[in-house]
């Protein structure tokens, strides 16, 4: 029930841009939310119409009272939120799950600045790049660096003042010649701070400038006979054309930008966020949100890229999105490609996301393997429409060769895996001479006689193999049994997979990935194959027992026995006749060996 202070505070609300907060009976902060109408956006969250999402309705039900705060722009009512969200963290509001903390490349704001990495970042004029998601590419870069160019690694103040007291002693890192020793005045700052720009240049993904200067002095000593200094030199080119080639290189001419995507994938909802600097990827973070309210994709893609700028304090203006937000932050440039280099690298950034969410599921599966079958049943139940999650699916498959000894196999799969124990032959009864669309109406009949007469659990989902003649005379007998309304059946024609609804001529075309459509060509192939090999075993005894007909005194029970012992007619030929009369007697074994002598 809505109080009247809500009503009160809906119908003054301005209709200006602005951020808006909900609060229970309590004063508890329930919701924050931005607006470019503050009137609009919350006079929607109480027309019933749009209360689909059920988190929704309770969020509404639980406001006792409205707060808002009026902003110039779009631009600041996404900010705004955006730092309120962080600061109180609604129970309804969307929730980022990534909270690590990622490590930066310093380079600190000091005489002969270090070089290092930290989680801290320090407002002290230091100069950070990153944040890094990966610890190795920090480590790789570092040690990049440190092979270039020898720094200092040490915490000493090396102050002009301090040096010149000559009170420092140069260290183990000079003696292996991983620094030249600024302690005691044998490197100057120009010399090292030019070092330092080099490095500021590689790790912003400038690498083109840094090989053009290493280049010319390259040449420039050798050219004055310094080879050993020329040596030096190519080796670092070398090194900085080894790490180049491990990198994205995209076009050259694509400068500062950033990338932004969101998939949605298995209910998961992923950002993906690419730094572009001189036609190299610099940077790349994945960000994954938590929908509590059924939020649209632009909205928490409008979401992501102010966190994504405040967490890596971004200052690129051009920026490229899959779709447009819907929000948007002022002095931006928004664009979404269709085609070219930059479309390009959309796709890249949407492949990342994937593999982002694909990783996520992986490890929620190894912790939670149900989890995986839920979903996989899920996603069959919403591929084919069902009602209910197939926890139990049955396939139909008859076998027979040129009209002799027809027979049909059901498999049983139980949460998407063949349960073998309950698999089940047929041998077809009724029906004479090669009639597939009777011999499937017979077994299929019998099948689900039998389950309801033994009060046994129904399949949700039944298999046919076969095209609409098979699964017509299928659903004849379920519907004679009045189970159409709780199995529901499918047919699947082999030519071009194609998926078969009763009295729907037109079939599905399920995606040949699908995980639905693997599932069931695994219980189509393994009623065929259980199929087969029963039909092959009654062949086989057939013509077995066929040439131990018409011996008087050997009955059907004693081939049984026979056939069990030994297994094949060449057994049964080489047993002794001891062994024969051990196991049918003396009277059946001479009967038997008479008949082998003739």
């Amino acid at each position: 029930m809505i109080t009247e202070s809500v009503q009160e505070s809906v119908r003054v609300m301005p209709e200006l841009p602005g951020v808006y907060q909900f609060y229970d009976t309590e004063g508890g902060l329930l919701y924050i939310g931005k607006a470019k109408s503050l009137k609009k956006r919350v006079s929607s969250y109480f027309n019933r119409t749009n209360q689909t999402n059920n988190k929704l309705r309770t969020l509404v039900r639980k406001i006792a009272s409205i707060k808002f705060v009026v902003v110039d722009s779009e631009s600041d009512a996404l900010l705004l939120e955006n730092v309120l969200i962080k600061k109180h963290q609604p129970k309804y509001n969307i929730l980022l799950k990534d909270d690590k903390t990622y490590p930066w490349i310093c380079i600190k704001n000091e005489p002969f600045p270090r070089v290092f990495s930290t989680r801290n970042y320090i407002e002290d004029g230091s100069i950070y790049f990153g944040p890094y998601t990966s610890g190795r590419l920090v480590k790789t870069l570092l040690d990049l660096t440190k092979t270039l160019f020898p720094l200092r690694t040490c915490s000493l103040n090396l102050s002009q003042q301090m040096i010149a007291k000559g009170k420092y002693k140069p260290c183990l890192e000079y003696q292996i010649g991983n620094c030249l020793a600024p302690c005691i005045g044998l490197q100057e700052e120009f010399d090292y701070r030019f070092n330092i720009d080099a490095i500021k240049k590689i790790l912003q993904g400038n690498l083109s400038d840094v090989l053009k200067w290493l280049n010319q002095e390259m040449k420039r000593f050798a050219d004055s006979y310094h080879f050993e200094r020329a040596q030096m030199l190519k080796n670092k080119i070398d090194i900085l054309h080894r790490f180049q080639s491990r990198t994205t290189i995209i076009n050259p001419q694509l400068k500062d930008i950033e990338v932004y995507t969101i998939l949605q994938k298995e209910g998961i909802n992923v950002v993906n966020y690419l730094n572009v600097s001189s036609g190299v990827i610099i940077q790349s973070y994945n960000l994954e949100l938590k929908n509590q309210l059924e939020e649209e994709l632009p909205e928490l893609l409008s979401y992501a890229i102010a966190e994504i700028r405040s967490r890596l304090r971004s200052t690129s203006k051009n920026v490229i999105v899959n779709i447009m937000p819907d929000f948007l932050i002022d002095n931006l440039n928004y664009s979404a490609p269709q085609r070219g280099e930059k479309r390009n690298l959309v796709d890249l950034s949407l492949r990342n996301c994937a593999a982002y969410i694909d990783e996520l599921i992986k490890r929620d599966d190894l912790k939670n393997p149900q989890n995986k079958v839920d979903r996989l049943l899920q996603k069959i139940k919403d591929d084919l429409h069902l009602l209910e999650f197939p926890v139990q699916i049955e396939c139909f498959d008859n076998s027979n060769l040129q009209g002799t000894n027809p027979v049909a196999a059901c498999v049983v799969f139980k949460n998407a895996k063949p349960s073998k124990r309950d698999y089940r032959h047929f041998n077809i009864k009724t029906v004479e001479g090669p009639d597939d669309f009777a011999s499937m109406r017979e077994v299929v009949h019998r099948r689900y006689s039998r389950l309801l007469e033994e009060n046994q659990s129904l399949p949700q989902l039944v298999i046919i193999d076969g095209g609409k003649g098979q699964l017509s005379a299928a659903f004849e007998s379920i519907h004679e049994l009045g189970l159409s309304e709780k199995i529901k059946l499918i047919g699947i024609a082999k030519r071009l997979e194609e998926i078969y609804f009763p009295g729907d001529s037109v079939p599905l075309y399920l995606d040949k990935r699908s995980e639905t459509l693997k599932v069931i060509q695994q219980a189509r192939d393994e009623a065929h194959r259980f199929g087969v090999k029963h039909h092959t075993s009654r062949r086989s005894k057939g013509a077995i027992s066929s040439s131990l007909d018409g011996i008087n005194g050997i009955g059907p029970k004693t081939v049984e026995q026979l056939f069990s012992t030994f297994k094949s007619i060449d057994g049964i030929k080489k047993a002794t006749r001891e062994e024969l009369i051990s196991l049918i007697g003396a009277k059946k074994a001479d009967i038997l060996l008479s008949h082998f002598s003739k």
